[in-house]
């Protein structure tokens, strides 16, 4: 079967590529063809990216503050777009670019899915698109969503509409957190199969070693003692936390993000490596400070200590979610004076446990999908 995916691959972000290029693979291992649809927003990318962050932001009145964060921002949205585009080519199966709902129409397919990350969610514009609620298939191929996220619990009225109208046109939907299923049933939904795992877990961390090798900075970070950071909310408290921690326990610390303004937060500062080197990274580090779900799930994965600080936002549900289903919610920080989650091991074959059953099931989920 010809199975096409939309999913949320074209920000530039680890966790969004490492779940398209997950997604793909179990599709194939199934035995089915699979392409994730290089969709991408033109008012995502570029000076027009930009200018749509600037149009959601308060404060930016005066024109000469506006400029001046123009200036400031597209040359580092731009150097992590091309770092980017080139990590999709090299990672990913895809299909033409497509720009807009007109380009999606003319794209065939036996089946189309919606993949994971917060499809459901707003687009950086604040509003909801509707190509990844598949809008554009029609009647012409089957509809599933696998590992779907909302990013939130709340909508108003209107999109709640909206949002039951597309979605009930679907044929089978699994959803990433236990949030969503609630509010599929709360909806009157009766396609939701239930949750499943993000795609990144499908892959055990023996799998994920390929794109590690692949790399030759990987082995740089082998038996050194470090601290790293991967942080992707704007959030002052955890980059004091993170530098306290390294000075308290005597470890080096290290930081690593695609935008080459996070440098300002402390710690030696990695911008925009190679998918394989942030694998190494994460798999060679003592410890993980992280507010990001998919900085969490490599952490769970490749079973490593790590400190979870929940984002000062309303998307921490998906991390308390997986959290919640390995057992691991007492790694979450409620006390920034507080450093003994360092020291605190973690029962790993347990969790790992937990993995392998919740693992079995989701890839059971994803052949009820493509039957």
């Amino acid at each position: 079967m010809n199975v096409k995916v939309i999913t949320r691959h074209s920000p530039s972000n680890y966790g969004s590529l490492l779940q398209a290029i997950a997604t793909v693979q179990i599709v194939e291992k199934l035995g089915h063809k699979c392409e994730i649809i290089d969709y991408q927003r033109s008012d995502e990318r570029g000076l027009k990216g930009v200018l749509t962050q600037l149009g959601c932001k308060k404060g930016f009145g005066n024109p000469l503050k506006k400029l001046a964060y123009i200036a400031v921002r597209y040359p580092i949205e731009k150097y992590a777009q091309i770092r980017f585009d080139r990590m999709r080519k090299k990672y990913l199966n895809m299909t033409t670019r497509c720009s807009s709902h007109q380009d999606l129409e003319k794209l065939s397919a036996d089946a189309y899915m919606t993949g994971s990350d917060q499809v459901w969610g707003t687009m950086m514009n604040g509003k909801y698109d509707s190509a990844y609620f598949l809008q554009f298939v029609g009647n012409r191929a089957r509809k599933l969503a696998y590992s779907a996220s909302f990013g939130k619990t709340k909508f108003n009225e209107s999109t709640i509409a909206d949002y039951k109208r597309m979605l009930s046109e679907y044929d089978k939907i699994a959803v990433r957190e236990n949030s969503a299923v609630t509010l599929l049933h709360d909806w009157g939904l009766h396609n939701c199969i239930g949750q499943v795992l993000d795609p990144t877990l499908l892959l055990g961390k023996e799998e994920w070693k390929h794109l590690m090798v692949k790399d030759t900075d990987c082995n740089k970070y082998a038996g050194k003692k470090y601290i790293l950071v991967y942080q992707i909310h704007n959030d002052p408290k955890l980059s004091e936390y993170a530098k306290r921690l390294a000075s308290q326990v005597g470890y080096e610390l290290l930081r690593v993000n695609p935008y080459f303004h996070q440098r300002i937060r402390g710690g030696k500062f990695i911008c925009c490596p190679d998918l394989g080197e942030f694998l190494a990274l994460i798999d060679n580090a003592s410890c993980i400070v992280t507010d990001s779900f998919h900085g969490t799930c490599f952490s769970i994965n490749f079973g490593k200590r790590f400190i979870e600080i929940l984002p000062n936002n309303a998307t921490g549900t998906r991390n308390q979610s997986i959290l919640e289903l390995t057992g691991l919610s007492h790694r979450i920080l409620s006390d920034f004076n507080d450093y003994s989650l360092f020291d605190e091991g973690i029962d790993y074959d347990k969790v790992q446990g937990i993995l392998k059953e919740e693992r079995e099931k989701s890839i059971g989920v994803m052949k009820e999908l493509l039957e």
